[in-house]
């Protein structure tokens, strides 16, 4: 059995593994140069005088096939533009999964509504759609299905729970940028899509988002307000209802806009050297990669995947610690805890000491953070191992990472 580096031995990789962090992992060059100077030069930097903004969310709506898209400051900025736009607030329960970035649950949050949790499947960390049928009550007026790290929720189940309940659907794609499900793009099968351009996604502008959907007033509202303080541009200082500032700037969007023009040439990228690691690890035993079922189009976000304890004689964070001295950067799962168990979930540290939304006078459910159990999302955190992935990782280097997992499984293995 090859000695392993943590006692010594030759670590398998001994370069660096192209980063989301920095220019290593991010296709970003002189295209996205060329626009920037162009709106330093013209002095036009943000969304209304500006044109970038503009194109960016017009070539955006046609790549995804829908009437509107509204360019946004962040991927949280999405979802709580999107809540806006569906009218939700006080008392209102939204749905939401235990597993996804707190961003998720700040936007219901920041709309006065009140987060539920429902489990998550313990392999892909996607909303169980069975879990979501058990969590609904009365007070229930929309649901959040996370595609986490790059693969679609079960659409179909999801769907037809909340359209049986009359419930508001609000895909979070932050993850998830042109999956597909069934010949379907992500954020175009529910009322409403969200996407981030947060330094580590598949399209980036540093920061930034976009939300999507088809029938802008489908609420009485359109989307376009929701993020611009109300405020019908077409008149002179009139403000409709209250909506937050949450304005793209042209220069973010000069950085995004070369990036649209090359997604299918990066995705591609991406689903080729992942899938060179799903072969190798697929081959060891105790170890199970992320899923692909058909219909589904995974465009890797990140790569995570899972093992079943039982066949190692040493603990998951054992085998992560083992991992990295072999020259891979990679981390226990993407979540530590479900989100319930955060302190300010658990204490309920919303406004300041008012509590609420939680403890409101709007409403009068019974959620209890301190007891919401999610048994999946719990074993989830226990056992995934969680690795950025990037446009910039290689094939070779895919196999190179694949040698390093396997060098450590085997090397543990009963």
């Amino acid at each position: 059995m090859e000695k392993l580096a943590m006692e010594g031995g030759r670590p398998v990789i001994n370069y660096n593994i192209p980063s989301w962090n920095d220019i290593s992992g991010r296709d970003i060059g002189e295209e996205e140069k060329r626009l920037v100077l162009e709106v330093l030069k013209s002095g036009r930097l943000g969304m209304v005088c500006g044109t970038k903004v503009k194109e960016l969310q017009l070539l955006w709506a046609k790549k995804c096939g829908v009437d509107t898209a509204v360019a946004v400051s962040s991927g949280t900025a999405a979802l709580h533009t999107a809540l806006i736009y569906a009218c939700i607030g006080a008392g209102d329960e939204v749905l939401v999964p235990c597993s996804t970035d707190m961003g998720t649950i700040i936007a219901v949050l920041l709309q006065n509504a009140v987060p539920v949790f429902v489990d998550v499947d313990v392999l892909t960390q996607n909303m169980d759609a069975t879990d979501l049928g058990h969590k609904i009550t009365p007070r229930s007026k929309a649901v959040i299905p996370v595609h986490m790290f790059g693969l679609a929720c079960d659409m179909d189940a999801i769907m037809k729970i909340a359209r049986a309940h009359n419930l508001t659907v609000v895909e979070d794609c932050c993850q998830a940028h042109f999956a597909q499900y069934k010949g379907k793009f992500v954020g175009t099968i529910g009322d409403a899509g969200c996407f981030s351009f947060q330094q580590t996604k598949h399209i980036t502008a540093g920061e930034g988002g976009m939300v999507i959907t088809n029938g802008d007033s489908r609420f009485g509202r359109r989307l376009q307000l929701c993020g611009d303080k109300g405020w019908p541009r077409e008149k002179y200082r009139d403000h409709y209802f209250l909506a937050p500032n949450y304005h793209l700037t042209d220069l973010q969007a000069a950085v995004a806009l070369p990036q649209l023009g090359r997604i299918s040439q990066s995705l591609e990228a991406r689903r080729l050297s992942a899938g060179t690691l799903t072969k190798i690890l697929s081959e060891l035993d105790g170890v199970t990669p992320p899923p692909e079922p058909e219909g589904y189009k995974h465009t890797y976000f990140a790569y995570q995947f899972m093992i079943d304890p039982e066949p190692f004689t040493v603990g998951r964070d054992a085998l992560v610690k083992a991992i990295c001295a072999e020259g891979l950067p990679i981390l226990p799962s993407y979540l530590p805890q479900p989100l319930y168990r955060y302190d300010f979930l658990q204490n309920i540290k919303m406004y300041n000491a008012t509590r609420c939304p939680v403890v409101c006078g709007y409403y009068d459910g019974q959620v209890d953070y301190t007891k919401t159990i999610c048994e999946k999302g719990e074993t989830a955190c226990k056992v995934g191992f969680f690795m950025q992935w990037n446009e910039r990782i290689t094939v070779a280097q895919a196999k190179d990472m694949g040698l390093a997992i396997a060098k450590v499984m085997r090397f543990y293995h009963k």
